[in-house]
């Protein structure tokens, strides 16, 4: 048998598999659905579909509900969890894997949510299954990055292998040329607000320098190792940063005072590991964080408009100063917006006069 033949034997085997383990969950899937899962057209479903049965799978179709299952379990034995700890791996397995609104590049845990659900006792199954669905996760807006996942799935063999990674970088960073080159030892990668990141030491900037998956342009794995220092950690490296760009030498004791309007829901979250709360008799609120530089938390301050209001430092004062200044300035002059030109109104066609009949 040639390669590509071989190829394909293998994808469709692959493919059977994966249509087992969703029908193995207990739930009901129509053919839209599992095209979705595989990969595949209705029509190949279809024809999947047709094989199982043929090879003695009990596929079975509902007309309640209008889709597939299997009747029993036949591959995976039962796993001995407990009711809280089965719901809680399918809901983050469902909803983290979900290929439109889970995290990038993890849609292999929505296949273990679904093997873990067909394992469980039929009773036990069947109630988590039901409550599985009563409950969503949404996630806030992320980069879906597309083009990415060939070079997530890279440096992470890579890190796994210990194997230095040449890059091409697309830089938005004003002190740097748009696009560089850099070898690259990728100690960590990281998924916060967003997007995918990847930490390791840059050769280029010959210090440990973060890197947005997106921006990444190409990569080659090289023959070349690295170590990762013994002294290492994500948290030492970050630091007090507001979230991922620190700034070495310029930790700052902050307060920001949030309007009664605000307070409770700046209340509610945990935005920073060294942040405290003082409450004020007016219903305000005082919120105190000590933070490695300035940039990062002067734009989430913005978000919150005229309802907040830097007590100190007088640096970030100065700061959001400068940036509603020029705000102003944008939204001054209702004159300078582009006008959208009017339409002029459309002509009365002239009638000819009828001519009178002699």
């Amino acid at each position: 048998m040639r390669s590509k033949e071989v190829m394909a034997s293998v994808d469709r085997i692959r493919r059977l598999l994966r249509l087992v383990e969703v029908l193995q969950s207990g739930r009901s899937f129509n053919t839209v659905q599992l095209s979705a899962q595989c990969g595949v057209s209705r029509r190949t479903i279809f024809r999947d579909l047709r094989t199982l049965q043929d090879s003695g799978i009990p596929v079975e179709f509902s007309k309640s509900s209008g889709g597939y299952s299997l009747r029993s379990r036949i591959f995976v034995p039962p796993t001995d969890f407990t009711l809280n700890e089965a719901l809680s791996v399918v809901i983050l397995c469902n909803e983290l894997g979900d290929r439109a609104g889970g995290i990038p590049f993890q849609q292999a845990a929505w296949s273990a949510g679904m093997k873990l659900l067909s394992s469980l006792p039929g009773q036990l199954r069947e109630f988590v299954t039901e409550a599985a669905q009563a409950i969503d996760v949404r996630l806030a807006p992320f980069n879906k990055l597309d083009e990415a996942e060939p070079f997530y799935h890279l440096l992470m063999r890579a890190i796994a292998r210990r194997r230095q990674v040449r890059i091409q970088y697309r830089s938005f960073m004003p002190d740097e040329p748009d696009e560089f080159s850099t070898l690259l030892s990728p100690y960590r990668l990281l998924f916060g607000r967003r997007s995918w990141y990847v930490i390791g030491r840059s050769s280029l900037h010959r210090m440990i320098r973060t890197f947005h998956l997106g921006r990444i342009l190409k990569a080659e794995t090289l023959e070349s190792r690295f170590r990762i220092p013994a002294n290492f950690s994500l948290n030492r490296h970050l630091g007090n940063a507001w979230f991922l760009i620190r700034e070495r030498a310029a930790r700052q004791n902050v307060v920001v005072r949030f309007q009664k309007l605000v307070a409770g829901n700046v209340a509610e979250v945990q935005w920073h590991k060294t942040q405290k709360l003082e409450w004020r008799e007016d219903g305000s609120l005082d919120f105190h964080v000590s933070v490695d530089g300035l940039s990062e938390i002067s734009w989430w301050i913005l978000g919150y408009g005229d309802q907040a209001e830097v007590i100190q430092p007088a640096e970030l004062r100065q700061i959001l100063s400068r940036r509603i200044e020029q705000m102003g300035r944008i939204y001054k002059n209702d004159g300078d917006a582009p006008k959208q030109q009017k339409k002029k109104p459309a002509r009365k066609r002239k009638t000819p006069p009828r001519r009178r009949k002699p």
